[in-house]
């Protein structure tokens, strides 16, 4: 039986059109959806809609879902339409009337902003974790290669001295700064919509702090309107942040792919990282760097799809929302694998020291030579010009010296790597507390 059942059957063809994919994304709302399910009921029972013994009843078989889905035995079909048709059907099944309950003051409305809500804020941790892991291997490669000359580049022409770890910590505080973004948009999410219905509240007096606090949210979303109009916005935010990250871990995989190839021969991949050609027996292809740039492109594209679909929507529930749902999921799943991808490739990697240092020449050293010019009273303009008109007579210096005299904050040879460790350890702290906060809420649930 359909929820909104009013007993009349829907033409098969709308049915098919309208179910979309929602009955297979909401498999992965299954969790989200029993959990809030629970704490709807017990607010249900603190109220008086439901006695004790009630509440026993439906959270048991609530767990007893739980505990098939983690055993692959809780499939939604497309005749559920959805993970709250099912799961409210499967209660009515095993409880009778009781079953029926379960939706006073609820609407699916609401039932999916808080399903999202629950599976964006484990999505975010769990990305933030694996950010996190990727930060601390960046930070031990650009340690051990902090001296490692390597030619700076602009417009991609050679162009200053340089050194490695300089470039693998410009992707350090990078994706650190993107960890800014996270906390933003996990802070915006964790927000309880439950008990806004269908946008307008229901004339029942539910307790709303109570839902919001069982299921771990720092804070109730205040307006009912504004929880259903905000469906899609807060998947937005979140998809702009991994945004942020794909677009730093598109450019790290484009320079790895560039200075792979034979003509730099920076970096070279182990064998076990890199696929080999149908045709050519010598291939080795970057492969998943590649994968990683086209990636970003993919995640880009689903933030403006979610975005496309909710500009200028009316206030309240559209049925558009429902195509925000697959490409928030898709962009979770695609910039997860990627970040743990490139941690795999930032640990893997091989570095050719010689082949870097073969690269700085001795035009590179032009403007450390028109800087002296100029600590020696040449106005630093005509020192410039000198040197344009010289660069025959430019000669290479110790690549490790110029490294070191680059010494003022955040160059070369200072590259304040503690600032990076100090800003993991804050991130790392960060994502422990808030996941221990958000499992013990549920625990606290489940023993209720």
């Amino acid at each position: 039986m359909k929820l909104w059942d009013k007993g009349y059957e829907l033409n098969e063809e709308v049915e098919r059109f309208t179910v979309g994919e929602d009955y297979v994304l909401d498999r992965e709302l299954v969790k989200a959806d029993v959990l809030g399910s629970i704490a709807h009921a017990y607010m249900l029972k603190e109220i008086g809609v439901l006695t004790e013994d009630e509440f026993g009843k439906l959270k048991e078989v609530l767990i007893e879902i739980l505990d098939r889905y983690k055993r692959g035995d809780f499939e939604i079909g497309v005749e559920d339409e959805d993970v709250h048709t099912k799961v409210e059907n499967y209660l009515t099944e095993r409880l009778g009337d009781l079953g029926k309950k379960i939706h006073t003051a609820r609407s699916r409305n609401d039932q999916v902003l808080v399903d999202i809500r629950l599976y964006v804020k484990e999505r975010l941790l769990g990305i933030s974790e694996d950010v996190i892991d990727l930060c601390e291997t960046l930070l031990s490669f650009a340690r051990m290669y902090e001296k490692t000359p390597m030619c700076g580049r602009t417009h991609f022409q050679k162009a200053m001295p340089s050194s490695l770890g300089l470039w693998a910590g410009a992707f350090l505080e990078s994706l650190l700064d993107d960890m800014e973004l996270i906390r933003v948009a996990y802070e915006l999410n964790d927000q309880c919509p439950l008990g806004s219905a269908a946008s307008y509240g229901v004339p029942i007096p539910i307790d709303r702090g109570l839902t919001s606090e069982l299921l771990g949210f720092s804070r109730v979303q205040n307006n009912v309107l504004y929880a259903n109009n905000s469906r899609g916005k807060m998947e937005s935010i979140a998809v702009f942040a991994l945004t942020q990250i794909m677009l730093d871990l598109s450019k790290l995989s484009n320079e790895i792919v560039i200075f792979s190839a034979p003509e730099f021969g920076y970096f070279s991949l182990p064998e076990e990282m890199a696929l080999g050609s149908s045709i050519m027996p010598q291939k080795k292809n970057p492969c998943e760097a590649e994968l990683v740039r086209a990636k970003a492109s993919s995640v880009m594209a689903y933030l403006f799809q979610i975005m496309s679909i909710i500009k200028a929507l009316p206030s309240g529930y559209n049925r558009d929302f429902q195509e925000t749902k697959g490409p928030m999921m898709r962009a979770f799943d695609a910039a997860q694998a990627s970040v743990r991808i490139m941690n795999l490739v930032m640990k893997g990697i091989k570095v050719d020291e010689e082949r870097l240092k073969d690269g700085i020449t001795p035009e590179v050293f032009a403007a450390d030579k028109a800087l002296r010019l100029a600590l020696e009273g040449v106005p630093f303009r005509d020192a410039y010009r000198k040197v344009a008109a010289e660069l025959e007579s430019v000669e290479a210096m110790d690549p490790v010296r110029s490294i070191g005299e680059r010494s003022h904050i955040g160059a070369p040879g200072n590259l304040g790597l503690e600032l990076s460790e100090n800003r993991i350890s804050m991130w790392r702290e960060w994502a422990r507390s808030e996941r221990n906060r958000f499992e013990e809420a549920l625990k606290r649930l489940m023993d209720l």
